[in-house]
């Protein structure tokens, strides 16, 4: 048969979308071209798939015609894992494996020279596109080592190990006797999740006991959090045992993560079902932190989807880069459009950002006295905008602790106990509205948090006097409705209001520094 077909999956940011390679052999003046809108690195399969025939003993139809067509043609095709689909199509026109063995499996990998196959990015969204729910009669999927593993996180998966070219040849030559079960070719067993290990306990934290109370709430809710302090006062080490105090993750968050973290290339089994924290440096660029390139890739607010972004120094950031956050911060994704294409990820990330109060960053410190000057200090704070401040539901002032508190406090309160806290916290809000309290929107923050005369009466005073837009009103109830929750009570009370009021002053000069 001069003619075949095999499947294979192309990524177009988080999905994968299916993808036919048919091969042609004729009679000609001997070509290999290969169309369908493919980029340089697949155009390069070509030599790949040449030596990688050659050298594994099979035959090469270097005499014929050779067309490979990558269907849909207007859907763009990047990567190596073209490679072993398009070496398999050429076997099967030129007869040395079945065509009709290959219907009901789905193929992905690059080729070394020799027919190794090398680990692909975005196996897990592959797999995650074959899911059984999703599909009456799902395909099975032939992947190299390490990238089968990753693939067979997904529940029910049918994912097959292959390690070299033959391997792969052999279960499809033609004829109706079963392969003998070799070494480089083997089913892939669900993966195991593994029990969830926390690097850093907030144990280790020594008082700061208003900047621990305002985890707990951000952790309970799903807020964003803005720590303020001097030089030393432990926001990062705050900041860095954050996500210990977050539930578990659920099986539909863990595979959403960990294939963002697999598009990218950084996905580590070691890392299934832990939630992510991800802390560019602060001279990141707009493009690192949200995404983009050509083919489109996710930034880092996408890898820390349904985990945590921790930006420290945040006035020391561009600009643009900041400003790029306001829209993920209020919908959850982020879309990236080029003139030559498109892609939207997921970007539900928790920001916890931390910054000095003055660029000596002594402000208020009752340690070292601040010798910055007002205006230094209102422009160094300005670099923050209003619009982006308006977004962060928590701030918080983080004192500086005394040498002799330091040495001679005691330890304080383990992550695991707050997570209980937290957790419970988080049930009681699925419950009742089927979402986290920063998820609320609209007419939901008009039942879910619904306040007293009294209450409404203290809010509209407090907006009044603060100066407060319309969603600053909303992110103060809904971190209100967070605090309710923590206290097991069904109501918002005046008690709620006034602390989340206290979590939404914005930033000022003290009188002391003037």
């Amino acid at each position: 048969m001069s003619l075949s077909l095999v499947r294979s999956r192309a990524l177009l940011g988080l999905e994968a979308r299916s993808v036919s390679v048919e091969v042609h052999l004729a009679n000609g003046l001997p070509s290999f071209t290969l169309v369908g809108l493919a980029d340089t690195e697949v155009k390069e399969a070509r030599e790949r798939v040449r030596s990688a025939i050659q050298n594994t003993g099979l035959e090469f139809p270097a005499n014929q015609r050779i067309t490979v067509n990558l269907a849909p043609a207007d859907l763009p095709k990047d990567s190596g894992r073209f490679d072993l689909p398009i070496a398999l199509g050429i076997l099967a026109a030129s007869g040395q494996i079945d065509d009709a063995k290959l219907k009901d499996y789905e193929f992905a990998g690059e080729l070394s020279l020799s027919g190794q196959l090398r680990p692909i990015r975005g196996a897990l969204a592959m797999s995650l596109a074959l899911r059984p729910g999703q599909n009456e009669t799902a395909p099975r999927l032939v992947l190299p080592p390490g990238s089968a593993q990753e693939a067979a996180l997904v529940p029910d998966a049918k994912i097959f190990e292959a390690t070299h070219l033959l391997d792969v040849v052999r279960q499809f030559l033609p004829g109706t006797q079963e392969p003998e079960p070799l070494k480089g070719w083997r089913q892939v067993p669900p993966t195991a999740r593994a029990a969830q290990t926390l690097v850093a306990d907030m144990c280790d934290v020594k008082g700061q006991v208003a900047a621990r109370r305002a985890l707990e709430i951000a952790a309970a809710g799903g807020h964003s959090l803005l720590m303020v302090g001097a030089p030393g006062s432990g926001k990062s080490m705050l900041a860095q045992r954050f996500a210990g105090l977050l539930p578990e993750m659920t099986i539909e968050e863990a595979l959403q993560s960990a294939a963002i973290a697999s598009l990218d290339g950084r996905f580590k089994l070691q890392q299934w079902a832990v939630r992510p924290t991800c802390s560019p440096h602060h001279s990141a660029s707009a493009v690192a932190l949200v995404g983009g390139g050509s083919p489109p890739r996710p930034g880092e607010i996408s890898l820390a989807h349904h985990g945590v972004l921790f930006l420290d120094e945040l006035p020391e950031f561009p600009r643009a880069a900041l400003e790029a956050l306001r829209e993920p911060l209020e919908t959850g994704t982020i879309t990236i459009s080029r003139a030559a294409r498109r892609a939207e990820f997921p970007a539900r990330f928790q920001l916890i950002a931390a910054m000095n109060p003055c660029p000596c960053g002594y402000l208020g410190s009752i340690q070292r006295a601040c010798r910055c000057s007002p205006e230094l200090i209102a422009r160094y704070q300005g670099r923050i905008s209003g619009p982006l401040l308006d977004r962060i539901d928590l701030h918080v002032e983080v004192g500086s602790i005394s040498p002799e508190a330091l040495l001679n406090h005691s330890q304080g309160e383990s992550s695991q106990a707050i997570r209980q806290r937290v957790a419970i916290s988080r049930e009681r809000s699925i419950a009742r509205q089927g979402m986290s309290n920063c998820a609320l929107n609209g007419v939901e923050i008009d039942v879910q948090c619904r306040l007293s005369p009294d209450s409404a009466k203290y809010l509209n005073s407090a907006a009044t006097r603060l100066g407060w837009s319309g969603r600053s009103m909303h992110r103060c109830l809904k971190v209100a409705r967070t605090i309710a929750d923590l206290a097991s009570t069904e109501s918002i009370e005046i008690a709620h209001l006034a602390e989340a009021v206290q979590y939404r002053r914005a930033m000022h000069t003290p009188k002391a520094a003037l």
